[in-house]
């Protein structure tokens, strides 16, 4: 074989093997039995051991060094295995399987310390998480800036700074959407109980329209929803809460979107490092336009109207005005998961903020809880009373995910300019999402963005995607017309 294919043969095989790793972390959040955590941190670090070996193998140099791509997927993928080559040898295999098995272990302890209310009993694990992460930054960095270094694995050639400035921009705007919506006082609510089959099966009726094909995938309980996997086995999670349908309806189109982007990849890019998406926050794009330009829109909001009344009979609205607007209700909150459109970046910001300062070594671990709830009820203007509405809420710390939380934004931005390319693309999409059928908009989303995985650069896959330059300004621009309109400003 060339050394081309050599390499190329060898990637096939690291990525099989995430793949089976990627199972594995679905099975802890699904499936495990409670009392497994300590063994299941065990097979973590010895398949992060197997992958690394086979990441810093020095035949990969070699191989790089007299590869000759032919075609643009080949060139691509050279990229990809150079960027992964370039970041793992600079990782010692000490601190890649440490890092494995501390953060397989600190899951289960942090689900613990939650249920408990006890930021205590989660601390010392926490001190652990970010001392490795830090000093895997500062291998990373070499001399740099260390959240950078962390960041590039989510959002490769995206900096704090200049996230950090994107935020400032955003702010304000959003500081006074949110003040004048809720100066119009609460918007409807909707008054069950909601049967949890009945959500499931319109939670999958949903997820089918959507174009989630369960014959590649599958949905079950979790109470973090998230997706797994890619190509041919691509699975999702969503919760259910008798007194609250639309977590469950929305976290399904929520993930259904991570999913379908996995799943409309090019099947050609299969087990090859350009055979998943592009960054974090192109994923989250597809997500979160599913949810909130597709999913919460007036049209489609009509549609989901009929479907609840058809299977819960009242619902506590009378109208389908009434249904969107509950539906895009802003609300005073402390979850970040449960925030509407409008305040979720905020949360966002808080957490951007708190975490690069832990990696900068400026906040410590131990004021963490502290600095939390003063951020918060100075962006917020509400007490945190319990660390599950705090802290404690979100599992990403826990498992190590530092630099991970800007893309949730990232995302928010880039579905903006998504949904004003796709809107004068499809200018009667609204009688399509009115029947319950989103199809035209998802399938532009394959087309333009899903089947390309990683062929091109995180920011790059959107400009082609939207033939336009990257800015926050068409996101904002929606959101004020939409909560205008809606909430009568």
């Amino acid at each position: 074989m060339t050394a081309l294919g050599d390499l190329l043969a060898h990637d096939r095989i690291t990525q099989a093997l995430a793949q089976v790793m990627g199972r594995l972390g679905w099975d802890q959040e699904t499936m495990m039995p409670k009392r497994a955590g300590e063994q299941r941190g065990e097979e973590m670090a010895a398949l992060e051991s197997v992958l690394h070996a086979r990441r810093t193998d020095p035949r990969i140099g070699d191989w790089l060094e007299a590869a000759t791509p032919g075609t643009e997927a080949e060139a691509a993928q050279l990229r990809e295995i150079r960027r992964s080559y370039s970041r793992n040898t600079k990782i010692p295999e000490r601190l890649a399987t440490e890092i494995a098995r501390t953060t397989s272990v600190a899951q289960g302890i942090w689900a613990e310390a939650r249920a408990a209310e006890d930021v205590a009993a989660f601390l010392p694990t926490l001190e652990k998480v970010v001392a490795l992460r830090r000093e895997e930054g500062q291998a990373l960095a070499d001399g740099g800036d260390v959240y950078d270094a962390l960041l590039a694995d989510y959002e490769p050639g995206m900096t704090g700074a200049e996230i950090a400035l994107l935020f400032d921009r955003m702010r304000p705007r959003l500081v006074a959407l949110r003040d004048a919506v809720m100066e119009k006082g609460p918007a409807p609510m909707l008054a069950g109980p909601f049967d949890t089959d009945l959500q499931l099966a319109l939670s999958d009726r949903i997820a089918r329209a959507f174009g989630y094909d369960l014959s590649r995938g599958r949905i079950d309980l979790a109470v973090h929803p998230f997706s797994s996997g890619s190509g041919q086995d691509v699975r999702i999670t969503t919760r259910v809460d008798a007194d609250d349908p639309l977590g469950c309806l929305y976290s399904t189109i929520h993930e259904v979107g991570h999913a379908s982007y996995e799943q409309n990849v090019d099947p050609a890019y299969g087990l090859t490092a350009i055979g998943q998406g592009a960054s974090m926050g192109v994923h989250e794009s597809q997500s979160r336009i599913y949810e909130n330009q597709l999913g919460r829109s007036p049209a489609f909001c009509a549609w989901l109207f009929e479907e609840m009344r058809a299977r819960f009979g009242q619902i506590g609205v009378a109208t389908p005005g009434e249904f969107t607007r509950a539906v895009n209700a802003v609300r005073p909150g402390f979850i970040r998961t449960e925030a509407d459109e409008v305040q979720y970046n905020l949360h966002i910001m808080l957490r951007f903020d708190l975490e690069r300062a832990l990696m900068a070594g400026d906040l410590a671990v131990g004021d963490l809880e502290g600095a939390w709830n003063d951020r918060f009820a100075a962006d917020f203007g509400r007490t945190v009373t319990r660390p599950s509405d705090g802290m404690l809420q979100d599992v990403h710390w826990s498992v190590g995910l530092f630099g991970y939380f800007p893309t949730y934004t990232l995302g928010n931005v880039y579905a903006g300019c998504l949904a004003s390319a796709l809107s004068a693309d499809l200018p009667d999409l609204d009688a399509s999402l009115a029947r319950g059928d989103p199809s035209p908009a998802t399938r532009w989303l394959a087309e333009r963005l899903q089947r390309h995985g990683t062929l091109r650069l995180p920011q790059d896959t959107i400009r082609h995607a939207t033939g336009r330059d990257i800015s926050e300004e068409p996101l904002l621009d929606y959101l004020e017309a939409k909560f205008t309109t809606l909430f009568d400003l």
